[in-house]
């Protein structure tokens, strides 16, 4: 039945991405809705799994391996002001609105607490396939939504530590934090001192294909280090794939990892954040997702927004940078998981954020192409 579901996946997602960009859109809108349809929530045709589940997975560490594979990382050092601005912007307005709107759900002020910090995560998988398909990811705007969503994720998972220890989570913040440190201090060392030597060691073995699974390897074992000590895996891929974009071995190992990863796990990636969703018995808590999407979207647009109002871009390069990070994705589903087992969060509350982080990642494609398309119009009307 897997094999069925994996061949219905992937003609469907070819077929409604193409779709979407007939009807001027980014692919991936179309992808994320034929997931819509295709789950429970409409045909059936396709459910949950835990094969599945892993497949989108490594979708996602591909992605974002990919991302960092075409970063640039001397203009990606030149866009820590510009990030850290837009990083800290797109948590603060989040953390407040969701910490306010918490009390006037009749939540306590701990459970407040972690309502903003879950609003504030952000998770930039969707982004950076809108980005590449706008020619925007080499940008300063692509780094600069790059860079801020490391440090978003970093810090609202600090934060999130400190909360739980508060709260009385099983958690020691010191512990936390060291193990964060020592992942990006390794990390960096690998990268800079081990990664080159290894991929020229292993491309001397006697099989086939040795450039491509020295890469792939790099990228699973960096990800799985980065889950491991509280940083998400994509955050390790995209460190990864940074490793090898300064070496010679970059344009290869691109064009191989990309056709492996878009022919099918990618878009099983996208597909599946689609059929994960289920409207069953939503229908009492319309206002409350309302209320929440509304939260959502605009603290997040704002915030950010603004963060990069600040650093000098324009205001419709801003806008665009604060809609991508508006997508709160996988990095937020594990937050509320943590929440609806920790008791912070109440089983209506989880399932309406559940759908609220599904619509932010529905919306971040159009509205990143409203903003930048609209910029780069001005742009070409002020060159003529």
């Amino acid at each position: 039945m897997l094999i069925l579901q994996l061949a219905i996946i992937l003609i469907a997602s070819k077929v409604a991405g193409s779709l979407s960009v007939r009807f001027g859109q980014p692919s991936v809108l179309g992808k994320l809705l034929v997931g819509i349809i295709l789950g429970p929530s409409v045909l059936g045709l396709v459910t949950e799994s835990a094969t599945l589940t892993e497949l989108s997975t490594i979708g996602v560490i591909l992605l974002m391996f990919i991302a960092g594979l075409e970063t640039d990382l001397q203009d990606f050092k030149k866009s820590g002001i510009a990030a850290t601005l837009v990083g800290f912007g797109g948590i603060i307005l989040p953390l407040v609105g969701g910490y306010f709107i918490g009390g006037m759900f009749g939540l306590n002020s701990f459970e407040s607490w972690f309502l903003g910090l879950l609003l504030s995560a952000t998770s930039v998988s969707i982004s950076v396939q809108a980005l590449k398909e706008l020619n925007q990811l080499q940008t300063r705007e692509g780094m600069t939504i790059m860079g801020a969503a490391v440090i978003d994720d970093v810090v609202v998972i600090i934060a999130l530590a400190f909360l739980m220890s508060f709260a009385g989570g099983d958690v020691n913040l010191t512990t936390m934090i060291l193990k964060k440190v020592l992942f990006f201090a390794g990390a960096i060392l690998v990268g800079w001192k081990i990664v080159p030597v290894f991929m020229r060691r292993f491309e001397s073995l006697k099989v086939s294909q040795t450039v491509i699974t020295a890469a792939l390897i790099i990228c699973f074992v960096f990800a799985y280090l980065a889950e491991y000590t509280g940083v998400a895996a994509i955050i390790g891929a995209y460190i990864a794939g940074i490793a090898i974009s300064v070496t010679n071995f970059k344009d290869e190992v691109h064009d191989k990892v990309e056709t492996i990863s878009y022919s099918i796990f990618v878009p099983i990636f996208f597909t599946s954040i689609g059929v994960s969703a289920d409207f069953g018995g939503l229908k009492g808590h319309l206002w409350m997702i309302t209320v929440l999407t509304i939260l959502a979207v605009l603290t997040k647009l704002v915030g950010a927004g603004l963060g990069a109002k600040l650093s000098g871009f324009g205001w419709n390069s801003s806008l665009g940078i604060g809609s991508a990070m508006v997508s709160r994705g996988e990095v937020a589903l594990i937050i509320a998981a943590i929440g609806l087992n920790t008791k912070l969060l109440a089983q209506d509350l989880f399932a309406a954020l559940v759908v609220v982080i599904l619509i932010t990642t529905i919306v971040t494609p159009p509205m990143m192409k409203i903003f930048f398309n609209r910029g780069d119009k001005k742009a070409g009307s002020a060159t003529v």
